[in-house]
């Protein structure tokens, strides 16, 4: 007893100094924690750290895995020829108009339609809401919807990359479920009491308590619009529409940039192979840097709202 009360006298000293007694076995696990986590984190990182250096690295030194850890022969060649190739500027310009514009879009269309389908009183959003989600399951298929977009005349339109595709069912169904969850009835029915339309209860009382769900699905929404080549790829063909993940697929296949603006089956020569990984490498910075820009600024909101629309106990 005297022992055993030693033992615990000491262990509550330790612990209101501050100190934690840790066990062989308990190093070991976090020692192998330790370990496990950080090889995740060096597989995770060193792609786009290879990628950072081989766009500064000589080309044939990248081709042949002599540049593993470090840039060599260091080169701004690469990101010179892209900051001066106007069909690179143009798909630029093209996608970060598709982006803000179809994420606008996107919202405008989401947020109220979930909404709506969050009120009880709303008797028809049952039938509403097995509609959409019938939608998540069965589609007509590539040919049909090719064939739908003629008859719409949005091939080869701006618009082609914002209307048809401005509300994604499962964001639908996120924002839904939060609406239901995270507001009160208690406080739409104060609102109501103070002659608060559903109009105005939606955009001045939902919307602010919402800036959590609003950063998460604008996000989403902005980095799918970032990243889409596929509509493009079969809905347009004027070059002057063409985004950038298109330009950047022409130079991956083509291992190729081409001067002056033109496309595919221009007279203008190709780069020098030397500069042919920098270039290629160089893009694929230049495309992603605007979201690894804009990420910090709405990570706070991502990180409350990652979970929103989870089952919670």
């Amino acid at each position: 007893m005297g022992q055993t009360g030693t033992g615990t006298r000491e262990k509550e000293l330790a612990f209101k100094a501050g100190g934690v007694r840790l066990d062989g076995k308990e190093l070991a696990f976090k020692a192998a924690l330790a370990l496990v986590c950080t090889v995740i984190f060096l597989l995770i990182v060193y792609p786009l750290y290879f990628i950072v250096i081989a766009s500064f690295s000589d080309s044939t030194l990248v081709s042949t895995g002599k540049v593993l850890f470090y840039p060599k022969n260091v080169s701004l060649f690469g990101y010179q020829e892209i900051f001066k190739d106007a069909r690179i500027w143009t798909g630029y310009r093209n996608t970060v108009f598709y982006t803000l514009f179809g994420t606008l879009v996107n919202l405008l269309f989401t947020l109220p339609a979930a909404y709506v389908l969050s009120r009880r009183e709303f008797r028809a959003r049952r039938v509403i809401m097995f509609l959409f989600v019938v939608t998540m399951f069965f589609n007509g298929g590539l040919i049909p919807t090719y064939l739908l977009m003629k008859d719409l005349h949005l091939t080869n339109t701006i618009w082609v990359f914002i209307l048809p595709f401005c509300v994604n069912v499962f964001y639908l169904i996120i924002a839904r479920t939060f609406f239901e969850t995270s507001l009160p009835q208690e406080l739409h029915e104060a609102a109501v009491m103070d002659g608060c339309s559903h109009f105005t209860f939606f955009v001045k009382v939902a919307l602010p308590l919402s800036k959590a769900l609003v950063s998460v699905i604008g996000l989403y929404y902005l980095v799918g619009h970032w990243n889409d080549f596929f509509t493009a790829l079969i809905y347009i063909r004027d070059n002057d529409l063409q985004p950038l993940q298109i330009v950047l697929r022409d130079i991956l296949l083509s291992n190729q940039v081409f001067a002056n603006g033109a496309g595919t089956g221009g007279d203008a020569g190709g780069y020098a192979q030397r500069y042919a990984d920098q270039i290629k490498y160089g893009v694929i910075i230049v495309s992603t840097l605007p979201i690894l820009v804009i990420y910090p600024f709405i990570q706070k909101y991502f990180e409350k709202g990652v979970m929103i629309g989870s089952i919670k106990g």
